[in-house]
């Protein structure tokens, strides 16, 4: 592809499986998100994702590693610890704080940014990114009864980080590349651009659902990912993607941020949307 080389066209295949989260969270709205089917099925699709993203950084990690097969194997056994810690915290230490004291806002709010903060550290410690202990502390509160309402609790957090997101990927993007990968990134973006809703609609009305609902997703879930980022700086540090690789597949990341924003927010409800119509919170 553009005449890379068949592992760095491997490499950008995997990024382009995923979709972003983080927009596809943003722009949907609280009362679709959590009380119809539409949400259901887009969450749905963003947790398989983001579990499929897991793995593949997992794979990235025993790549890079400076140890051999001992490195290998202990990354290996690391994950599936973690999640057995995360479950038994979660249910034997978190699950009865978080019951006993959700009356107090402020504990709650500490304790969910503590718990957080500490498996993306403990995932650290077991040799995997901070990312994959933090996903995995995500998954484990996402079942508590509260849950609901520590999402609430955390939108100016949340929102005022996504802001430090996107400017810290457009401040590290590297200028030097992109007058060679410019064509290259637009192509490569018009196609997830075009390709991706329309993957999403056939695949969604083969499964019986209804033909706007699915096309609607598809838009919706139709850019590259905050994973596809992850995934392009472990592949650059690796050695397994060159320079120029990386830069346009950053590039493409940033066209369809950009791109699939303006569409879902012209087109659909969101909290963001331009028109009184199509603004719902």
């Amino acid at each position: 592809m553009f005449g890379y080389g068949y592992l760095e066209s491997v490499i950008i295949g995997i990024a382009a499986m995923f979709s972003s989260t983080i927009i596809g969270i943003k722009l949907l709205p609280t009362s679709t998100l959590h009380h119809q089917h539409t949400g259901e099925l887009l969450i749905s699709v963003l947790l398989l994702q983001d579990i499929l993203a897991i793995i593949a950084l997992l794979i990235l990690e025993m790549i890079n590693g400076s140890h051999g097969l001992r490195q290998m194997g202990f990354v290996v056994c690391a994950f599936p610890v973690l999640f057995i810690v995360a479950y038994l915290f979660q249910r034997y230490l978190l699950t009865p704080l978080l019951t006993r004291f959700d009356k107090i806002q402020e504990y709650i709010f500490i304790l969910s940014i503590g718990w957080c903060l500490g498996m993306a550290e403990l995932g650290h410690a077991f040799g995997l990114s901070e990312e994959i202990g933090a996903f995995i502390a995500g998954v484990a509160l996402a079942s508590n009864p509260v849950a609901f309402y520590i999402a609430e609790s955390l939108k100016p957090l949340r929102d005022f980080f996504l802001v430090i997101f996107f400017f810290t990927v457009g401040a590290e993007f590297n200028f030097h590349y992109f007058p060679n990968i410019v064509g290259q990134a637009c192509i490569f973006a018009a196609l997830i651009l075009i390709l991706k809703p329309v993957v999403f609609w056939l695949l969604f009305n083969r499964a019986g659902e209804v033909s706007t609902v699915s096309f609607e997703i598809g838009v919706r879930l139709g850019q590259l990912s905050e994973f596809s980022l992850l995934l392009n700086y472990l592949a650059l540090q690796s050695g397994l993607l060159s320079p120029t690789a990386s830069a346009m597949l950053s590039a493409a990341v940033i066209m369809t941020f950009i791109a699939s924003c303006y569409w879902t927010v012209f087109r659909y409800p969101t909290p963001l949307a331009v028109t009184e119509r199509l603004r719902r919170d």
